[in-house]
């Protein structure tokens, strides 16, 4: 008798361990997830017909727009041109390493195949689940799946006769609000069983209740907003405690907007890259399908160009962390997580600050070199450059008291005009990055000294 009580227990013990709840992202999976560096945010919402903003045209609406909203918006939805792989492929080339997709946005509707509303994608002259061929595609490729998820639904709040707004009414958290809870967890339920292995979660709302649940069905799951820091359009002073994402548009908004959307240059976003990389967090780019389903011209024209770029200097951007100093003008810097290598981006203000074919000299006082320290140029050889004879276009480095000396020639020909706005990129190995030394000084008190 004793010895099956004793093992009553013991399995009780084991039961009560294995159904701990989890409380946060696994280290391992955020270290994963830091490694990625850069990912494709897509908004993609039945909205996207008007060109409005997505969801939040809802908040504040009269009856008859919110009515006209949920009825009649899901009978205009039919991207004919909806070529997922043509999505993840253009992902891919641009370096991009994970992906996270609006499953569900403020507004409710589903664009995926759901049991718990008639409001969603399956209900549409399109008929297909649009979640599902994006994870397929996006897998295919290698890269890594998120899903967007809004734990507030404007549809329940109006079935519900809660105000349409956001964070206003604590019937709007689920976790004051049973009903809330249990519909949204179905429709979690769904996204983690039906689709194979996710890989991250972005709860985009009060997720008090889900982000535990999420884990509990996959404990692998990175989960991003709600449970690290993830601004918008914006990207901290200083470096930041990892982990943390920064989310960022190309134009002005993040569903597709057909007028009076000016967007960044592919030098400024390349350069948000970079910096945001220089402070230790990833960035998350969105793009915004036409209704269509195609990406529009001026978006895929900026991840050309990006990749373009990333095709030269991706180590720079991948499996690395901040240093102690980010920045020396418009100089920044990483450095890779086995520390034996150093990127220097060396950014532009203007197009014709270093021309192809004219050498450089940087002084790097915070690098310490040796006679074994080694500068490349990534993406270029540092032997010729293109139809001039004798040129010495090889890379000079040398230690000395005031810091790492170097000089080096620009040879990359990306253009036919040989005119390239965008950072290069310089892999220093075998070299120590030393902090600034902080000298304290005094001021004399002797009169007239003040």
């Amino acid at each position: 008798m004793r010895t099956r009580l004793l093992s009553l227990l013991l399995l009780l013990g084991l039961a009560t361990a294995t159904h701990a709840q989890q409380t946060a992202n696994k280290p391992e999976r955020v270290k994963w997830f830091q490694d990625l560096g850069f990912g494709m945010f897509i908004h993609w919402n039945v909205d996207v017909s008007l060109g409005t903003v997505i969801s939040h045209s809802l908040a504040g609406a009269s009856d008859d727009y919110v009515n006209r909203y949920m009825k009649e918006l899901p009978t205009f939805f039919n991207p004919k041109k909806f070529d997922p792989d043509e999505w993840a492929t253009m992902a891919r080339l641009a370096g991009m390493k994970y992906v996270v997709f609006t499953t569900k946005h403020h507004a409710g509707f589903c664009m995926f195949d759901t049991k718990t509303t008639t409001f969603n994608v399956m209900n549409t002259p399109f008929k297909r689940d649009v979640t599902k061929e994006i994870i397929d595609a996006f897998r295919k490729q290698g890269i890594a799946i998120g899903l967007y998820f809004s734990p507030e639904d404007f549809l329940f709040f109006h079935q519900n006769n809660i105000p349409l707004g956001r964070l206003q009414d604590k019937r709007q958290f689920p976790v004051n609000n049973p009903k809330l809870m249990e519909y949204d967890k179905a429709q979690i339920k769904e996204l983690l069983t039906n689709y194979g292995k996710i890989d991250i979660m972005f709860f985009d709302g009060p997720g008090d209740g889900l982000r535990e649940y999420a884990w509990s069905l996959q404990p692998e799951l990175v989960i991003t907003r709600d449970a690290m820091n993830t601004p918008e359009q914006n990207i901290p002073d200083k470096a930041s405690p990892r982990p943390w994402e920064a989310c960022y548009t190309m134009g002005t908004d993040w569903q597709y907007k057909p007028t009076n959307d000016p967007h960044k240059s592919g030098t400024e976003i390349i350069n948000m890259l970079i910096e945001i990389r220089a402070k230790g967090g990833n960035f998350l780019l969105n793009v915004g399908p036409k209704p269509n389903g195609e990406i529009q011209i001026e978006q895929e024209a900026l991840l050309r160009e990006i990749a373009l770029w990333n095709f030269a200097n991706g180590e720079s951007i991948y499996a690395v962390k901040p240093l102690p100093i980010i920045r020396d003008k418009d100089i920044w810097f990483t450095q890779s997580n086995d520390e034996k290598a150093i990127y220097a981006f060396i950014t532009k203000k203007r197009d014709d600050e270093w021309k192809y074919g004219q050498r450089r000299e940087f002084l790097f006082p915070m690098i310490e070199g040796t006679a074994a320290t080694k500068v490349e140029v990534l993406g270029y050889g540092s032997e010729l450059v293109e139809y001039v004879n004798n040129f010495d276009a090889s890379i000079r480095s040398a230690p000395t008291p005031l810091g790492l000396a170097v000089s080096a020639v620009n040879g990359q020909r990306f253009y036919t005009n040989r005119t390239w706005p965008n950072a290069v990129v310089l892999k220093i190995s075998n070299a120590k990055f030393k902090a600034a030394e902080e000298k304290k000084t005094s001021k004399s008190g002797i009169d007239g000294a003040q």
